[in-house]
Protein backbone atom coordinates (compact mmCIF):
# COMPACT_ATOMS: atom_id res chain seq x y z
CA UNK A 1 0.00 0.00 0.00
CA UNK A 2 1.37 3.16 -0.88
CA UNK A 3 1.40 6.17 1.60
CA UNK A 4 1.67 8.64 -1.01
CA UNK A 5 -0.21 12.22 -1.16
CA UNK A 6 -0.80 12.59 -4.60
CA UNK A 7 -2.03 16.20 -4.27
CA UNK A 8 0.97 17.17 -2.88
CA UNK A 9 3.49 15.74 -5.38
CA UNK A 10 1.35 17.52 -8.12
CA UNK A 11 1.10 21.07 -6.06
CA UNK A 12 4.59 20.32 -5.48
CA UNK A 13 6.06 18.88 -8.43
CA UNK A 14 9.41 21.10 -10.21
CA UNK A 15 8.60 23.42 -7.32
CA UNK A 16 11.17 23.06 -5.14
CA UNK A 17 13.74 20.84 -6.55
CA UNK A 18 15.82 21.79 -10.01
CA UNK A 19 15.94 19.16 -12.38
CA UNK A 20 19.27 18.11 -14.67
CA UNK A 21 19.86 19.21 -18.43
CA UNK A 22 16.92 21.64 -18.47
CA UNK A 23 16.32 25.26 -17.56
CA UNK A 24 13.98 26.09 -14.36
CA UNK A 25 11.63 28.05 -16.00
CA UNK A 26 10.87 25.63 -18.46
CA UNK A 27 10.44 22.60 -15.42
CA UNK A 28 8.07 25.10 -14.03
CA UNK A 29 5.74 25.31 -16.73
CA UNK A 30 6.00 22.07 -17.75
CA UNK A 31 6.24 19.79 -15.07
CA UNK A 32 7.75 16.56 -15.37
CA UNK A 33 6.32 13.14 -15.63
CA UNK A 34 6.38 11.95 -11.86
CA UNK A 35 6.44 7.82 -12.45
CA UNK A 36 5.70 5.88 -8.98
CA UNK A 37 5.68 2.53 -9.73
CA UNK A 38 7.94 -0.19 -12.03
CA UNK A 39 7.88 -3.68 -12.71
CA UNK A 40 10.02 -5.31 -15.36
CA UNK A 41 10.17 -3.23 -18.39
CA UNK A 42 7.11 -1.08 -17.47
CA UNK A 43 6.81 1.91 -15.53
CA UNK A 44 3.70 3.67 -13.99
CA UNK A 45 2.93 7.13 -13.84
CA UNK A 46 0.96 9.05 -10.45
CA UNK A 47 -2.10 8.68 -12.97
CA UNK A 48 -1.72 5.27 -13.36
CA UNK A 49 -1.28 5.13 -17.05
CA UNK A 50 1.39 2.06 -17.82
CA UNK A 51 3.83 2.91 -20.01
CA UNK A 52 7.04 0.58 -21.93
CA UNK A 53 10.08 1.86 -20.16
CA UNK A 54 12.02 2.55 -23.67
CA UNK A 55 14.62 4.35 -22.13
CA UNK A 56 15.55 2.39 -19.17
CA UNK A 57 15.29 5.02 -16.40
CA UNK A 58 18.29 6.58 -17.58
CA UNK A 59 20.09 3.76 -19.30
CA UNK A 60 20.76 2.01 -16.56
CA UNK A 61 18.04 -0.25 -15.28
CA UNK A 62 19.13 -3.40 -17.00
CA UNK A 63 17.85 -5.98 -14.93
CA UNK A 64 14.33 -4.88 -14.82
CA UNK A 65 12.40 -2.58 -12.50
CA UNK A 66 11.73 -4.35 -9.11
CA UNK A 67 13.94 -7.28 -9.31
CA UNK A 68 13.04 -9.34 -6.13
CA UNK A 69 16.95 -10.49 -6.13
CA UNK A 70 18.33 -7.19 -6.02
CA UNK A 71 15.65 -5.99 -3.16
CA UNK A 72 16.34 -8.71 -1.31
CA UNK A 73 20.39 -8.55 -1.14
CA UNK A 74 20.03 -5.04 -0.34
CA UNK A 75 17.65 -5.83 2.51
CA UNK A 76 19.64 -8.33 3.43
CA UNK A 77 22.80 -5.78 3.80
CA UNK A 78 20.77 -3.51 5.62
CA UNK A 79 19.78 -5.57 8.17
CA UNK A 80 24.42 -6.36 8.72
CA UNK A 81 25.08 -2.37 8.08
CA UNK A 82 23.90 -0.11 5.66
CA UNK A 83 27.17 1.62 5.54
CA UNK A 84 31.21 1.92 7.08
CA UNK A 85 33.99 3.64 5.23
CA UNK A 86 35.95 2.67 2.76
CA UNK A 87 39.31 4.53 3.41
CA UNK A 88 42.22 3.40 4.46
CA UNK A 89 41.68 1.36 7.88
CA UNK A 90 38.28 -0.16 7.37
CA UNK A 91 36.09 -1.81 4.67
CA UNK A 92 33.34 -3.83 4.11
CA UNK A 93 32.55 -7.10 2.70
CA UNK A 94 30.14 -6.18 -0.30
CA UNK A 95 32.81 -3.81 -1.25
CA UNK A 96 35.25 -6.44 -1.47
CA UNK A 97 33.41 -9.70 -2.88
CA UNK A 98 32.03 -6.86 -5.33
CA UNK A 99 35.82 -5.78 -5.77
CA UNK A 100 36.41 -9.35 -6.69
CA UNK A 101 33.47 -10.21 -9.11
CA UNK A 102 34.39 -6.74 -11.27
CA UNK A 103 38.29 -8.00 -11.82
CA UNK A 104 37.21 -11.30 -12.77
CA UNK A 105 34.37 -10.12 -15.29
CA UNK A 106 36.75 -7.87 -16.48
CA UNK A 107 39.76 -10.98 -17.09
CA UNK A 108 39.37 -10.62 -20.56
CA UNK A 109 40.82 -7.12 -20.47
CA UNK A 110 43.69 -7.86 -17.89
CA UNK A 111 41.70 -5.53 -15.36
CA UNK A 112 43.79 -5.72 -11.81
CA UNK A 113 42.24 -3.14 -9.12
CA UNK A 114 38.94 -1.12 -9.02
CA UNK A 115 38.20 2.00 -7.25
CA UNK A 116 34.56 2.93 -6.27
CA UNK A 117 33.14 5.80 -6.26
CA UNK A 118 29.17 6.86 -6.39
CA UNK A 119 28.09 7.53 -10.00
CA UNK A 120 29.30 7.72 -13.91
CA UNK A 121 30.66 11.37 -13.19
CA UNK A 122 32.63 10.41 -10.55
CA UNK A 123 34.16 6.87 -12.26
CA UNK A 124 35.78 9.59 -14.70
CA UNK A 125 36.83 12.02 -12.96
CA UNK A 126 39.22 9.24 -11.41
CA UNK A 127 40.07 8.23 -14.13
CA UNK A 128 41.44 11.52 -15.31
CA UNK A 129 43.25 11.69 -12.02
CA UNK A 130 44.38 8.12 -11.86
CA UNK A 131 46.03 8.75 -15.36
CA UNK A 132 47.85 11.93 -14.49
CA UNK A 133 49.15 10.07 -11.52
CA UNK A 134 50.41 7.15 -13.30
CA UNK A 135 51.91 8.96 -15.49
CA UNK A 136 53.98 11.17 -12.57
CA UNK A 137 54.91 7.68 -11.15
CA UNK A 138 56.31 6.93 -13.97
CA UNK A 139 58.62 9.27 -14.46
CA UNK A 140 56.92 11.55 -17.13
CA UNK A 141 55.13 14.68 -15.58
CA UNK A 142 54.46 16.18 -18.40
CA UNK A 143 51.59 13.89 -19.84
CA UNK A 144 48.53 15.94 -18.21
CA UNK A 145 46.39 16.13 -21.56
CA UNK A 146 43.40 14.76 -23.05
CA UNK A 147 42.12 14.07 -26.12
CA UNK A 148 38.51 13.18 -26.73
CA UNK A 149 35.82 13.10 -29.55
CA UNK A 150 33.42 15.46 -30.17
CA UNK A 151 29.71 14.48 -29.45
CA UNK A 152 30.96 12.60 -26.31
CA UNK A 153 29.57 12.65 -23.23
CA UNK A 154 31.86 12.13 -20.07
CA UNK A 155 29.63 13.59 -17.41
CA UNK A 156 29.71 16.36 -15.38
CA UNK A 157 32.50 16.85 -13.01
CA UNK A 158 35.26 19.38 -14.38
CA UNK A 159 37.73 17.30 -15.40
CA UNK A 160 34.45 15.07 -17.52
CA UNK A 161 32.87 18.39 -18.62
CA UNK A 162 36.02 19.49 -19.93
CA UNK A 163 36.23 16.58 -21.93
CA UNK A 164 32.98 16.51 -23.18
CA UNK A 165 32.78 16.69 -26.88
CA UNK A 166 29.62 18.94 -26.85
CA UNK A 167 29.39 22.49 -26.21
CA UNK A 168 25.60 22.19 -24.47
CA UNK A 169 27.74 21.01 -21.54
CA UNK A 170 30.78 23.45 -21.57
CA UNK A 171 30.23 26.70 -22.36
CA UNK A 172 28.21 27.93 -19.08
CA UNK A 173 30.23 26.43 -17.04
CA UNK A 174 34.38 27.49 -18.44
CA UNK A 175 36.76 28.36 -18.08
CA UNK A 176 37.44 24.49 -18.10
CA UNK A 177 40.38 22.39 -17.52
CA UNK A 178 43.33 23.34 -19.98
CA UNK A 179 44.88 20.22 -22.14
CA UNK A 180 41.98 18.69 -23.47
CA UNK A 181 41.37 18.58 -27.39
CA UNK A 182 38.59 17.22 -29.49
CA UNK A 183 38.56 15.52 -32.22
CA UNK A 184 35.95 14.67 -35.18
CA UNK A 185 33.72 11.53 -34.55
CA UNK A 186 34.00 8.62 -36.45
CA UNK A 187 30.49 9.40 -37.57
CA UNK A 188 29.68 7.78 -40.85
CA UNK A 189 26.28 9.80 -41.34
CA UNK A 190 27.36 13.38 -40.47
CA UNK A 191 31.09 14.21 -40.92
CA UNK A 192 32.97 16.07 -43.38
CA UNK A 193 35.49 13.23 -44.80
CA UNK A 194 33.61 10.02 -46.50
CA UNK A 195 30.53 7.88 -45.87
CA UNK A 196 33.31 4.89 -46.71
CA UNK A 197 33.57 3.22 -42.90
CA UNK A 198 37.42 2.74 -43.82
CA UNK A 199 37.96 6.46 -45.68
CA UNK A 200 36.34 7.74 -42.51
CA UNK A 201 38.49 5.89 -40.02
CA UNK A 202 41.86 6.15 -41.83
CA UNK A 203 40.82 10.12 -41.89
CA UNK A 204 39.89 10.38 -38.09
CA UNK A 205 42.79 8.49 -36.91
CA UNK A 206 45.35 10.49 -39.03
CA UNK A 207 43.67 13.53 -37.38
CA UNK A 208 44.31 12.10 -33.86
CA UNK A 209 47.94 11.35 -35.34
CA UNK A 210 48.31 15.20 -36.21
CA UNK A 211 47.50 16.46 -32.96
CA UNK A 212 49.54 14.27 -31.25
CA UNK A 213 52.79 14.83 -32.79
CA UNK A 214 51.57 18.49 -32.85
CA UNK A 215 50.96 18.26 -29.04
CA UNK A 216 53.98 16.30 -28.54
CA UNK A 217 53.14 12.92 -27.13
CA UNK A 218 54.85 13.56 -24.17
CA UNK A 219 52.33 16.08 -23.10
CA UNK A 220 49.06 13.14 -23.45
CA UNK A 221 48.02 11.60 -20.38
CA UNK A 222 45.12 9.66 -22.05
CA UNK A 223 42.56 9.27 -24.51
CA UNK A 224 39.26 8.87 -23.44
CA UNK A 225 35.90 7.85 -25.54
CA UNK A 226 32.33 5.98 -25.22
CA UNK A 227 32.44 2.57 -27.17
CA UNK A 228 29.68 3.91 -28.65
CA UNK A 229 28.37 7.42 -28.05
CA UNK A 230 25.66 7.65 -26.39
CA UNK A 231 23.98 11.26 -24.85
CA UNK A 232 25.76 12.54 -28.45
CA UNK A 233 23.50 10.70 -30.54
CA UNK A 234 23.97 6.77 -30.43
CA UNK A 235 26.84 7.35 -32.60
CA UNK A 236 28.44 3.41 -33.43
CA UNK A 237 31.74 4.07 -34.93
CA UNK A 238 33.46 1.82 -37.88
CA UNK A 239 34.36 -1.57 -36.78
CA UNK A 240 37.98 -0.92 -37.52
CA UNK A 241 38.04 2.66 -35.29
CA UNK A 242 38.60 1.12 -32.36
CA UNK A 243 41.43 -1.53 -32.67
CA UNK A 244 43.08 1.72 -35.05
CA UNK A 245 42.70 3.86 -31.95
CA UNK A 246 43.71 1.18 -29.73
CA UNK A 247 47.47 0.78 -32.30
CA UNK A 248 47.61 4.46 -32.42
CA UNK A 249 47.92 5.05 -28.71
CA UNK A 250 50.52 1.82 -28.53
CA UNK A 251 52.09 3.55 -31.05
CA UNK A 252 52.67 6.78 -28.49
CA UNK A 253 52.50 5.19 -25.44
CA UNK A 254 49.22 6.57 -24.51
CA UNK A 255 46.45 5.57 -22.48
CA UNK A 256 43.28 4.51 -23.49
CA UNK A 257 40.16 4.94 -20.97
CA UNK A 258 37.38 3.23 -22.22
CA UNK A 259 34.38 5.28 -20.58
CA UNK A 260 31.58 2.16 -20.10
CA UNK A 261 29.22 3.95 -18.03
CA UNK A 262 26.03 3.28 -20.78
CA UNK A 263 27.80 0.46 -22.21
CA UNK A 264 29.36 -1.42 -19.56
CA UNK A 265 27.30 -4.98 -18.29
CA UNK A 266 25.66 -5.46 -21.46
CA UNK A 267 24.01 -3.04 -22.94
CA UNK A 268 25.81 -3.18 -26.83
CA UNK A 269 25.40 -6.50 -26.99
CA UNK A 270 29.20 -7.32 -25.36
CA UNK A 271 29.38 -7.47 -21.73
CA UNK A 272 31.56 -4.18 -22.25
CA UNK A 273 31.57 -2.15 -25.44
CA UNK A 274 35.29 -2.19 -26.16
CA UNK A 275 35.13 -5.95 -25.76
CA UNK A 276 32.47 -5.56 -28.50
CA UNK A 277 34.81 -3.98 -31.17
CA UNK A 278 37.80 -6.77 -30.04
CA UNK A 279 40.10 -3.96 -27.83
CA UNK A 280 41.52 -3.96 -24.29
CA UNK A 281 41.19 -0.31 -22.67
CA UNK A 282 43.92 0.47 -20.10
CA UNK A 283 41.40 1.92 -17.48
CA UNK A 284 37.48 1.44 -17.83
CA UNK A 285 34.85 3.53 -16.36
CA UNK A 286 31.64 1.86 -15.00
CA UNK A 287 28.42 2.97 -13.41
CA UNK A 288 24.63 2.74 -14.33
CA UNK A 289 24.19 -1.07 -14.91
CA UNK A 290 26.58 -1.93 -12.62
CA UNK A 291 23.63 -1.76 -10.09
CA UNK A 292 20.81 -1.57 -12.69
CA UNK A 293 20.27 1.88 -10.72
CA UNK A 294 18.82 0.37 -7.98
CA UNK A 295 21.53 2.54 -5.94
CA UNK A 296 24.19 4.79 -6.58
CA UNK A 297 27.36 3.10 -8.09
CA UNK A 298 30.63 3.83 -9.29
CA UNK A 299 33.75 2.56 -10.34
CA UNK A 300 36.87 3.00 -12.52
CA UNK A 301 39.20 0.09 -13.11
CA UNK A 302 42.98 -0.30 -14.00
CA UNK A 303 44.87 -2.66 -15.86
CA UNK A 304 47.94 -4.62 -15.01
CA UNK A 305 50.04 -2.23 -16.55
CA UNK A 306 48.69 0.92 -14.92
CA UNK A 307 48.81 -0.86 -11.65
CA UNK A 308 52.48 -1.41 -12.04
CA UNK A 309 53.36 1.84 -11.79
CA UNK A 310 52.41 1.13 -7.92
CA UNK A 311 53.97 -2.03 -7.32
CA UNK A 312 57.42 -0.32 -7.50
CA UNK A 313 57.88 1.02 -3.88
CA UNK A 314 55.64 3.05 -1.53
CA UNK A 315 56.57 6.02 -3.16
CA UNK A 316 54.75 9.50 -1.88
CA UNK A 317 53.31 10.19 -5.20
CA UNK A 318 51.82 6.71 -4.78
CA UNK A 319 49.34 7.42 -2.14
CA UNK A 320 45.34 7.71 -3.78
CA UNK A 321 44.54 10.97 -2.81
CA UNK A 322 41.05 10.51 -3.59
CA UNK A 323 37.74 8.96 -3.20
CA UNK A 324 34.22 9.34 -2.10
CA UNK A 325 32.49 9.37 1.52
CA UNK A 326 30.36 6.90 -0.86
CA UNK A 327 33.67 4.53 -1.90
CA UNK A 328 32.43 1.16 -1.64
CA UNK A 329 29.31 1.89 0.02
CA UNK A 330 27.95 -0.97 1.65
CA UNK A 331 24.01 -1.29 0.21
CA UNK A 332 25.46 -0.27 -3.45
CA UNK A 333 28.04 -2.86 -3.79
CA UNK A 334 25.30 -5.29 -2.52
CA UNK A 335 22.69 -4.56 -5.12
CA UNK A 336 25.30 -4.01 -7.85
CA UNK A 337 26.65 -8.36 -6.67
CA UNK A 338 22.79 -8.92 -6.98
CA UNK A 339 22.48 -7.08 -10.76
CA UNK A 340 25.45 -8.39 -12.07
CA UNK A 341 24.62 -12.15 -11.33
CA UNK A 342 21.43 -11.79 -12.73
CA UNK A 343 23.40 -9.94 -16.07
CA UNK A 344 25.73 -12.96 -16.12
CA UNK A 345 22.73 -15.74 -15.29
CA UNK A 346 20.54 -14.36 -17.81
CA UNK A 347 22.92 -13.63 -20.62
CA UNK A 348 21.75 -10.19 -21.00
CA UNK A 349 24.47 -9.23 -23.48
CA UNK A 350 22.79 -11.79 -25.96
CA UNK A 351 19.85 -10.55 -25.22
CA UNK A 352 20.37 -6.92 -25.88
CA UNK A 353 22.00 -7.60 -29.33
CA UNK A 354 19.02 -9.76 -30.18
CA UNK A 355 16.26 -7.37 -29.12
CA UNK A 356 18.10 -4.63 -31.07
CA UNK A 357 18.56 -5.88 -33.99
CA UNK A 358 14.94 -6.10 -33.42
CA UNK A 359 14.31 -2.85 -32.63
CA UNK A 360 16.56 -1.47 -35.61
CA UNK A 361 14.49 -3.91 -38.22
CA UNK A 362 11.71 -2.57 -36.90
CA UNK A 363 12.45 1.27 -37.14
CA UNK A 364 14.50 0.78 -40.18
CA UNK A 365 11.72 1.55 -42.63
CA UNK A 366 11.44 5.53 -40.98
CA UNK A 367 13.06 7.29 -42.93
CA UNK A 368 11.85 6.30 -45.97
CA UNK A 369 8.16 8.06 -44.91
CA UNK A 370 8.79 10.18 -42.32
CA UNK A 371 9.87 14.17 -43.56
CA UNK A 372 11.79 13.78 -39.88
CA UNK A 373 13.64 11.33 -39.87
CA UNK A 374 17.16 10.67 -41.35
CA UNK A 375 18.59 7.85 -40.24
CA UNK A 376 18.04 5.28 -37.61
CA UNK A 377 21.56 3.72 -36.13
CA UNK A 378 22.54 1.51 -32.81
CA UNK A 379 24.31 -1.26 -31.58
CA UNK A 380 23.21 -3.41 -28.63
CA UNK A 381 19.62 -1.56 -27.28
CA UNK A 382 21.97 1.82 -27.92
CA UNK A 383 18.97 3.11 -30.41
CA UNK A 384 19.10 6.58 -32.07
CA UNK A 385 16.36 7.98 -34.94
CA UNK A 386 18.31 11.08 -36.35
CA UNK A 387 16.00 14.00 -36.80
CA UNK A 388 16.75 16.05 -39.70
CA UNK A 389 15.58 19.41 -41.30
CA UNK A 390 17.58 18.33 -44.31
CA UNK A 391 17.60 15.30 -45.92
CA UNK A 392 19.67 16.39 -48.70
CA UNK A 393 22.12 17.85 -46.18
CA UNK A 394 21.31 16.22 -43.44
CA UNK A 395 21.38 19.74 -41.11
CA UNK A 396 19.92 18.20 -37.91
CA UNK A 397 16.63 19.77 -36.81
CA UNK A 398 16.41 22.78 -34.28
CA UNK A 399 16.17 21.29 -30.62
CA UNK A 400 14.66 24.66 -29.52
CA UNK A 401 11.36 23.74 -31.95
CA UNK A 402 10.45 21.43 -30.02
CA UNK A 403 10.04 18.47 -32.66
CA UNK A 404 11.83 15.99 -30.64
CA UNK A 405 9.25 16.49 -27.52
CA UNK A 406 6.55 16.23 -29.71
CA UNK A 407 7.59 13.11 -30.77
CA UNK A 408 7.94 11.95 -27.33
CA UNK A 409 4.57 12.96 -25.91
CA UNK A 410 3.03 11.14 -28.83
CA UNK A 411 4.77 7.83 -28.16
CA UNK A 412 3.52 8.94 -24.45
CA UNK A 413 0.57 8.88 -25.77
CA UNK A 414 0.90 5.20 -27.09
CA UNK A 415 2.20 3.69 -24.11
CA UNK A 416 5.86 4.05 -25.07
CA UNK A 417 8.46 6.22 -22.97
CA UNK A 418 11.30 7.22 -25.40
CA UNK A 419 13.95 10.34 -24.88
CA UNK A 420 14.52 13.32 -26.87
CA UNK A 421 17.92 14.46 -26.57
CA UNK A 422 19.34 16.92 -29.19
CA UNK A 423 18.25 16.22 -32.54
CA UNK A 424 17.66 12.66 -31.61
CA UNK A 425 14.94 10.26 -30.34
CA UNK A 426 16.92 7.75 -27.92
CA UNK A 427 15.42 4.19 -27.00
CA UNK A 428 17.60 2.09 -24.10
CA UNK A 429 14.68 0.12 -22.88
CA UNK A 430 16.01 -2.63 -20.00
CA UNK A 431 18.01 -5.70 -21.35
CA UNK A 432 15.41 -7.87 -19.80
CA UNK A 433 12.94 -6.81 -22.70
CA UNK A 434 11.33 -9.73 -24.64
CA UNK A 435 9.90 -9.03 -28.63
CA UNK A 436 6.24 -8.15 -26.97
CA UNK A 437 7.82 -4.87 -25.52
CA UNK A 438 10.73 -4.37 -28.60
CA UNK A 439 7.29 -4.66 -30.81
CA UNK A 440 5.29 -2.04 -28.41
CA UNK A 441 8.24 -0.21 -28.98
CA UNK A 442 7.95 -0.29 -32.62
CA UNK A 443 4.52 0.35 -32.92
CA UNK A 444 4.34 3.51 -30.45
CA UNK A 445 7.21 4.90 -31.91
CA UNK A 446 5.89 4.60 -35.57
CA UNK A 447 2.29 6.02 -34.58
CA UNK A 448 4.28 9.02 -33.34
CA UNK A 449 6.17 9.98 -36.25
CA UNK A 450 2.56 8.94 -38.19
CA UNK A 451 0.82 11.40 -35.93
CA UNK A 452 3.68 14.16 -36.42
CA UNK A 453 3.42 14.10 -40.34
CA UNK A 454 -0.82 14.57 -39.71
CA UNK A 455 -0.07 17.87 -37.78
CA UNK A 456 2.95 18.95 -38.78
Amino acid sequence: MSNRDDNFLRENNARHQLHPMIHPLISSEHPPQIIVKGQGYHVTDIDGKTYVDGIGGLWNVNVGHNRPEVKAAIIEQMDEICYYSNFAGTTTAPSIKLSAKVIEMSAQENMAKVLFSANGSDAVETALKLSRQYWKLEGHPDRTGFISLKHGYHGIQFGGTSVNGSSYYRHAYGPLMPGCYQVDSPWTYRNPYSEDPEELTDAIITQIDRLIAHNGAHTIAAFIAEPVQGAGGVIVPPAGFWPRLRALLDKHEILLISDEVVTGFGRSGSMFGARGWGVKPDIMCLAKGITSGYIPLGATVLNERVMNAWTKGVDPMGFIMHGYTATGHALGCAAAIAALDIVEKEDLPANAAAMGGRLMQGLEDLPNWSSLVGEVRGKGLMVGVDMVADKGTREPIDPGKGQGEMIAAFAREEGVIVRPAGSNIIMSPPLTIDVDGIDKIIDGLTKAFRKYEEVK
